[in-house]
């Protein structure tokens, strides 16, 4: 047998506290998961910052429902919300990044040689709608309507039909789960800021129980931020935090004030924590009359960037940190 078939199908579901999985605190609300990871379980980070709309996230996962349709900007955390919540399930999750060549049976799966002979390989969706996981789409504004179509009867619940293998039925588990993220709400994007997504068609998106996400509170991330980087002082903290707002705000076009050019970068927390941490690193440079702060931005974010955008990166910093390092 294949050790990944082999690997699944040792899966147990099982009933677990809601409250103790997600808040460490007893509910008595009952959640369905499965009684030990295997490897396509995500990792939980325990210092992960959780944002406001994993709310929903949960309601969705305490019950079986529509498929999930997670949007927002880059750098909001939507991949790492769904993998988080889901590694405290146990959930293992088969995640595939949409683009524009990508076909079905990249999904379902295909003939493909092994061992001399002629074997059906099965996809990401196919394993998770046999042996319970979640599927995870990432950019699927970037998928082509024909690939779109073709999920509709697994987006419906109805058995997926496997024509190359025979014709080859595969029920859905009763704890396959279909997420899929994107920029865009599904409709044209209005920002231009994500090229090449496409508009969805509504039959498709009706399918979808709809969430937003977007980044995180000054509060929280100021919270995280003192956990991971005690050792910069409150305020350098607070100010770094105020600074990846506004690159946020140059980003989607929203900044107000001088700078009011939007820009091709922007700040996830996995980059404030980098940025913190490299600060916090370079801080021997300081004696060479080179600004830390500053320095580690280039390399956190800034090298990422046009020579305009890391120019106006630059100014926004010798503002927000007049005196940094």
């Amino acid at each position: 047998m294949d050790k990944t078939l082999f690997d699944l199908s040792g899966l147990q579901a099982t009933e677990l506290d809601a409250g103790q999985v997600f808040s460490g605190t007893p509910s008595g609300k009952a959640v369905q998961g499965f009684d030990a990871p295997c490897r396509y379980t995500p990792t939980p980070s325990p210092d992960y910052l959780f944002h406001e709309s994993s709310r929903d996230i949960i309601v969705w996962f305490l019950e079986r429902s529509d498929p999930l349709y997670v949007f927002g900007p880059t750098g909001s955390g939507k991949t790492s919300l769904v993998k988080e919540l889901a590694a405290r399930l146990h959930y293992p999750v088969f995640e595939v990044t949409a683009h524009g060549r990508l076909e079905f049976a990249d999904l379902v799966g295909h003939l493909a040689v092994r061992d001399g002979s002629m074997d059906y390989a099965y996809g990401p969706l196919t394993l998770a709608m046999r042996h319970g996981g979640l599927f995870l789409l990432n950019e699927i504004d970037l998928v082509s309507p024909d690939v779109a179509a073709g999920c509709n009867g697994v987006l419906d619940g109805q058995p997926l039909c496997l024509a190359e293998n025979g014709g080859e039925l595969v029920s859905p588990h009763p704890l396959f789960r279909f997420v899929a993220t994107a920029n865009t709400n599904g409709a044209f994007d209005e920002t231009g800021l994500y090229q090449g997504t496409l508009q969805q068609n509504l039959a498709f998106m009706d399918r979808f129980w709809l969430c937003e996400v977007g980044y995180p509170e000054e509060q929280a991330e100021m919270a995280l931020l003192a956990g991971r980087t005690a050792m910069l002082p409150e305020d350098v903290r607070a100010r770094m935090v105020h600074f990846a707002n506004e690159v946020r705000r140059l980003f989607v076009g929203e900044a107000a004030g001088e700078i009011t050019k939007t820009i091709e970068v922007t700040f996830s927390t996995r980059t404030l924590l980098r940025w913190a941490d490299l600060t916090v690193r370079f801080q021997p440079l300081a004696h060479q009359g080179i600004q830390p702060v500053t320095y580690a931005l280039d390399r956190a974010l800034g090298y990422r960037a046009s020579r305009e955008t890391r120019a106006l990166l630059h100014e926004l910093a010798q503002r927000i940190f007049p005196v940094a390092g």
